[in-house]
């Protein structure tokens, strides 16, 4: 496999790779990047996270109609929400972008790595690393490590790099995408809306 430069994942060649995927905008660079580089991409939405459900669905509802436009193979994961609150127990007031989110990363992640091998993957990524507020350096340190549990390769790709973050911005405007406007589980929706309420008063 050949790279251009350290930044950029080695070209795939058709091998086969498991897009975990948070949202709609945070997955259209990235799957145009990967197949650029010549991967096959199937999504993995799951994020039981996202509360609540109403929000959950609109997720979906606009994943899956991507999918559709770009043409893509996805999967939905069950929304196992009691779970994901059993997972970050105790975690419930550490601050946005804290432990919690660590778990929360290495919940979904997990659940993607399983997949990547009952399904017979070559490699497995997520779009979270495109978000400028997730913690990279976690995404790839847990990517690894579920690689060693589960004998699936870890693709280890910092979509935000390359611009990818803004490239991602000006394809869901293009694609007239919902975004959201707090990253998911309802700790992070409380402190939007406590940020929101601040930034109105000034």
């Amino acid at each position: 496999m050949k790279r251009k430069n350290k930044n950029d994942i080695p070209y795939g060649y058709f091998e086969k790779v498991l897009l975990h995927i948070c949202c709609a905008p945070d997955a259209t660079y990235p799957v145009f990047y990967l197949r650029g580089r010549h991967y096959k991409v199937t999504g993995f939405f799951y994020n039981p996270n996202i509360h609540p459900v109403t929000e959950y669905e609109k997720r979906v509802s606009e994943i899956k109609r991507f999918a559709r436009i770009v043409k893509f193979p996805l999967i939905e994961g069950s929304y196992e929400i009691k779970e994901w609150f059993e997972y970050i127990r105790g975690l419930e007031s550490e601050p946005e972008g804290g432990k919690r989110c660590y778990k929360c990363y290495e919940f979904r992640l997990e659940k993607t790595a399983q997949l990547a091998k009952e399904l017979h993957f070559d490699y497995f990524t997520t779009t979270l690393s495109i978000s400028p507020h997730k913690n990279s350096k976690w995404i790839f340190e847990i990517g690894h490590k579920l690689e060693e549990k589960y004998g699936v390769k870890f693709l280890e790709a910092d979509f935000k790099k390359r611009n990818g973050f803004k490239s991602s911005v000006i394809l869901s405007k293009y694609y007239n995408m919902y975004r959201q406007n707090y990253c998911g589980c309802v700790f992070s929706k409380i402190e939007a809306e406590k940020w929101r309420a601040a930034y109105h008063k000034v």
